[in-house]
């Protein structure tokens, strides 16, 4: 079926369920696609319980956005695409104001749907790359940064520790990625730098839901490459850490993607995960004043989510950062329209989204993460990644922030813009340079 085809469908099924009606007076709505349940839950229960457990932390210390209350209802999703837009088409009639699908093939289905539904979407380092270029994708955020220029900015650590750009030809990286639309998402930026600077680039892909690699790092070890980059999710990073420690694999020449960086993704391999590598954009443990809050405001109030001793692991700190890309959207938006704000005005607020030092020092992010800012044009960001090494106990960071290779990355992300909107005989917004 075609983008217009499925645009014209989804705009009468959306005109009949009345979704341009905002959340009720005094209310902020915000659905939360969590999987809490499946093969994905390990990594899914720790982001859905950080993003819980901000929401509340902006009720009881703040009394919600602006005095006004924020609504958080979850639907489980099991990370599957179909239970995915199910829950979208329940919950966006509430008066969705953001919606984080939190799967690529989620944010690919919702993409259409939500450019009709007037509803931003939030694929914050994950969904369509090609998604940061606003003149094509108005209601798509990838803030504040994404999986090609995590791929340039892997290629530059490499490059760092081989002694250069010039040092990689005739090297051999292999990229072990899940199987689905997430896992190849890489592919094409590591493509375009395997031609640049002459490493050889080695492609494996793994079946959902992950559980049998032992095939995969038979062939790694046949092909003995120089780096692995590991490109997992769920229970396919428990496995996956495993398997490369048992053929002896260097984990300190293995890194993952920022999905498969997270404390249960090496914990279960013991000693064996201890040198493994991954990107992320934000600092791991709970040392920063947005912990001490939640401890304050919602653990010694009894209304945590989760646990309080995994307050501070990594994909709960994604949780966090989530929940406040998308809240602070809100609050600028609540500052300018009043409570009784939209869809369309939250977008309007992602677009001019300007997160700056002192606004985290404000909310307790300062030092955690770095200022976001984003552009009518760049939905992106352009955010730099860090990469962290596992010791066998926590999580360090042990590079400065590196910047992608933007003058690689922009110029794809706007050809591949540019095509799907050819394909789909879209236009560029008049309002966007």
């Amino acid at each position: 079926m075609s983008f217009k085809k499925l645009t014209l469908g989804v705009l009468a099924a959306s005109a009949a369920a009345g979704v341009t009606v905002p959340a009720a007076a005094q209310e902020l709505f915000i659905p939360g696609l969590v999987y809490r349940t499946g093969p994905y839950a390990p990594s899914g229960i720790p982001v859905a319980n950080g993003m819980a457990d901000y929401m509340t932390l902006l009720n009881e210390r703040d009394g919600g956005i602006g005095g006004v209350k924020v609504v958080w209802e979850e639907c489980e999703t099991s990370y599957d695409t179909k239970l995915g837009v199910e829950c979208y088409e329940r919950l966006k009639t509430k008066g969705a104001l953001i919606v984080n699908p939190y799967s690529t093939g989620i944010t690919y289905a919702l993409i259409p749907k939500a450019t009709v539904d007037k509803i931003p979407l939030l694929s914050m380092g994950y969904g369509r790359t090609d998604a940061s270029d606003g003149r094509y994708f108005p209601w798509t955020f990838t803030t504040p940064t994404t999986y090609w220029s995590q791929a340039s900015a892997k290629i530059k650590y490499v490059a760092s520790k081989e002694g250069g750009l010039d040092k990689l030809k005739g090297k051999t990286i292999a990229l072990v990625h899940h199987n689905s639309p997430y896992g190849k998402e890489p592919i094409p930026t590591l493509q375009e730098l395997s031609k640049k600077y002459g490493y050889k680039l080695e492609i494996l892909a793994v079946d959902h839901p992950g559980q049998e690699q032992k095939a995969t790092w038979q062939k790694i070890q046949q092909l003995e490459p120089d780096w692995v980059f590991f490109w997992g999710w769920g229970v396919m990073n428990q496995v996956g850490v495993k398997e490369a420690a048992a053929i002896g694999f260097k984990m300190d020449r293995m890194i993952g993607v920022w999905w498969s960086g997270s404390e249960v993704d090496v914990l279960p391999a013991g000693a064996a995960a201890k040198g493994y590598l991954s990107a992320t954009f934000h600092q791991p443990g709970a040392g920063f004043k947005i912990h001490a809050e939640i401890k304050k405001h919602v653990y010694d109030k009894g209304k945590g989510k989760g646990d309080a001793a995994k307050v501070g692991e990594v994909l709960y700190n994604r949780g966090l950062v989530n929940a406040f890309i998308a809240t602070e959207a809100i609050r600028d938006a609540v500052a300018k329209k009043g409570p009784k704000v939209t869809g369309a005005d939250v977008r309007d607020a992602m677009e001019s989204l300007n997160i700056d030092a002192a606004r985290l020092e404000k909310m307790g992010f300062a030092g955690m993460m770095r200022p976001v800012k984003n552009s009518c044009s760049d939905h992106e960001g352009n955010g730099p990644i860090l990469i962290q090494q596992w010791d066998g106990a926590k999580w360090n960071i042990v590079s400065d922030w590196i910047e992608p290779m933007r003058d690689v990355v922009r110029p794809m992300i706007e050809a591949s813009a540019m095509k799907f909107a050819a394909e789909n005989k879209l236009e560029a917004r008049k309002d966007c340079k």
